[in-house]
């Protein structure tokens, strides 16, 4: 199973009620989190997980509300005494940014690994999980994430019994493993059935509504996407900086087809949210506006 909690809904600046826009997301013992803004720790603890685990840190730009929560993280984490590597993805720049952020937390007890991206599209393979990060159009470099967990086909012990594959091998068939045997080379393709269908969870925000966003939101269980304005007369404002509307935002799931629409990052403006879900569910219905600390837990299909 995947777990996930939206940590915070707002974007600009945090608000009484409403944290900066983060969400994290945990599986198989993997802890992601995808941006940092202001206040992020206090969410985290809000929902009662913890911050010494967390595996990856994706960041999507280097605007404040995304990313000027990270020093403090940083610095708690290593408070915690954590000594595992920690991986930080991010556009073009990164290093230079964390390493300017980290002025004020410059003594960590474990090492950063950067991953920055400069293409359109990149995979970046985890341990249990693939991570798609796909670029989008806002002022400054951005990029979407989508986490993806594949799920390979069944086991066929009657077909590994017929090929008299010895049984102390098929533990690491399963896991992928081609193995040579006297003469033989036996590959998982022989004894797995078709790959079932995985998990996947898209978020994306700060941005103009763009192809990629949709390609990468096809069939995503959750796709948690920017409604920066819910307003029908905000169109021009959101146009000019590079944001979307309620409307928008459904428009792309409209087309995407994920299994549920959440919406997240309000202008501090949008004070109630859910005045304007019904002008967006008339386009997509299963949308949702989220609120802080909205929680959901993803199962694989039962077969």
């Amino acid at each position: 199973m995947l777990e996930l909690c939206l940590l915070g809904t707002g974007g600009m600046m945090p608000l009484p009620n409403r944290w900066l826009t983060s969400l994290m997301l945990r599986y198989n013992g993997s802890n992601i989190l995808i941006d940092c803004g202001e206040g992020t720790q206090v969410a985290i603890k809000e929902k009662g997980w913890t911050f010494k685990p967390i595996d990856v840190i994706c960041i999507t730009h280097f605007h404040a509300d995304h990313i000027s929560g990270l020093p403090g993280l940083l610095l708690t984490m290593g408070n915690a005494e954590r000594t595992e590597p920690l991986t930080i993805i991010g556009p073009k720049g990164l290093e230079r940014v964390v390493s300017a952020l980290r002025v004020i937390a410059p003594e960590l007890p474990f090492s950063i690994r950067f991953i920055e991206l400069s293409e359109s599209f990149h995979a970046l393979e985890m341990e249990n999980f693939t991570i798609e990060a796909f670029k989008v159009n806002h002022a400054v470099a951005c990029y979407g994430y989508s986490m993806v967990i594949r799920r390979q086909g069944r086991f066929d012990v009657e077909r590994a019994k017929e090929l008299n594959i010895p049984i102390t091998y098929w533990s690491r068939l399963q896991k992928g493993e081609t193995i040579e045997d006297g003469g033989r080379v036996l590959t998982p393709e022989l004894v797995l059935g078709k790959e079932r269908k995985g998990l996947k969870v898209t978020y994306c925000t700060d941005s103009r509504p763009t192809k990629s966003m949709e390609e990468a939101a096809q069939g995503a269980d959750l796709f948690i996407c920017e409604g920066m304005y819910g307003e029908e007369d905000k169109d021009a404002k959101a146009r000019e900086y590079k944001h979307m509307t309620f409307q928008e935002a459904a428009g792309i799931a409209a087309k995407a087809q994920p299994s549920e629409l959440w919406l997240t990052h309000y202008s501090p403006s949008l004070v109630r949210p859910d005045d304007y879900l019904e002008q967006a569910r008339h386009i997509f219905a299963r949308t949702k506006t989220a609120r802080d600390g909205w929680c959901k837990t993803l199962f694989f299909e039962e077969e």
